[in-house]
């Protein structure tokens, strides 16, 4: 790819994307190499992995399992930090060519953020980040000269189709979605679904929180207002369509009329491996599409009836300001309750709809102004649950 080895932080590399990455580092070992990982809980993995790929440094974010991180890497040579402000600086390490997002939620934004400030280039698989903060991240990494390599598979999918097109303006993008395990459902039947059913999505292995936006629709609403901020375009601009196959990742539509697609497998290495490596393709062995094993591809509306979570996501999104970010908070309230087995399914867009109706509306946010309307929506989400 290059004469030197890029070298990779890994921001929350025990996840399903982390992990992800560090295999298509694995099968690259000439062009990629570790520089920083992170993980919040899971000291066990970390330990594993920085014994495998020997990075410069890692975090623990709980700081009580330091000691055991420390005791099991200090003697290889390898620097532990413990904590949410380690977190935070250690993607400001000279050493560092790309940062992968690959944190759950909220916590994304500051190290985020703090990345962007350091000059170092994103590959973006944390949509949170954006949901809440994207005015404010999109004119930071203008100001630094940053590149925002989108890792979600429909995102990637836009970029992909953009590439040798970003002198011609976008009239519409198309995100698909598989519809979730409850696609044709109404409301009655979701009622009675349990965290069980929720938690099996029927082509893409995620881990719970994403797996449960996408069951709600709310993962397709969190990407409509991350597109928004990664491809600069209004919210009309962005339409969803159910694609139960899961084949076609999205479309862009140009000026002209024609569309253009990415199409394959459902297989998050491709799209990390495309934000790793751009403006190249690397080789790689994951498994190649065949035509002849899927002879329809189906297309329809999405229920945003049933499943209000999509149309509360546009109703944020062309509010703007802070209501984007009241409702990642209040939907990441809700699905940490709902994993509880504290709500049900449909209460979980009650309280997002609550929230959003409730939370104090502030046009042009700054940074405490996020952070103080993430507290804020929390408290009142749960309020609204106990």
């Amino acid at each position: 790819m290059t004469d030197r080895k890029r070298a990779i932080a890994i921001l929350g590399s025990t996840g399903s994307i982390g992990t992800q990455a560090l295999e298509v580092i694995d099968q690259h070992p000439d062009d990629f190499e570790v520089e920083v990982l992170t993980a919040q809980n899971n000291a066990t993995l970390l330990i594993e992995q920085a014994k495998k790929f020997n990075p410069n440094a890692v975090v623990i974010g709980k700081e009580d399992l330091y000691n055991e991180v420390k005791d099991a890497l200090l003697p290889l040579g390898i620097k532990v930090f413990a904590g949410e402000n380690a977190l935070a600086t250690i993607v400001e390490m000279d050493t560092i060519d790309l940062v992968i997002t690959a944190l759950v939620g909220y916590s994304g934004l500051k190290p985020t953020m703090r990345a962007i400030q350091a000059g170092k280039h994103i590959a973006l698989a944390n949509k949170e980040t954006l949901v809440v903060g994207g005015e404010l991240i999109t004119r930071l990494a203008k100001e630094k000269g940053v590149n925002i390599y989108p890792i979600d598979s429909e995102h990637s999918a836009i970029f992909q189709c953009m590439v040798g097109e970003f002198h011609n303006p976008i009239e519409k993008i198309i995100l698909t979605a598989s519809g979730g395990p409850f696609r044709g459902m109404k409301k009655n039947d979701l009622a009675k679904v349990t965290k069980a059913q929720a938690l099996k999505h029927p082509n893409w292995t995620m881990g719970a929180k994403v797996t449960i936006d996408s069951a709600s629709l709310m993962n397709k609403g969190l990407e409509v207002i991350e597109a928004k901020w990664l491809f600069g375009l209004k919210a009309e601009q962005v339409e969803v369509v159910v694609h139960p196959q899961s084949i076609i990742h999205s479309m862009v539509q140009f000026e002209d009329g024609s569309i253009k697609a990415q199409l394959g497998l459902p297989d998050m290495r491709l799209p990390i491996q495309f934000a790793m490596s751009y403006p190249q393709r690397l080789k790689s062995s994951f498994p190649r599409f065949d035509f002849t094993n899927y002879p329809a591809f189906t297309f329809e509306k999405p229920d945003t009836e049933t499943f209000r979570n999509l149309a509360l996501a546009f109703e944020a999104l062309s509010r703007g300001g802070n209501m984007p970010c009241v409702l990642n908070a209040a939907n990441e309230v809700a699905v940490e309750e709902f994993l509880k087995d504290r709500v049900g399914f449909l209460q979980m867009s009650e309280i997002v709809e609550q929230c959003l109706a409730k939370m104090d509306y502030i046009a042009s946010p700054e940074l405490e102004d996020y952070v103080n309307t993430d507290k804020e929506t929390r408290i009142k989400a749960k309020e609204l649950i106990y």
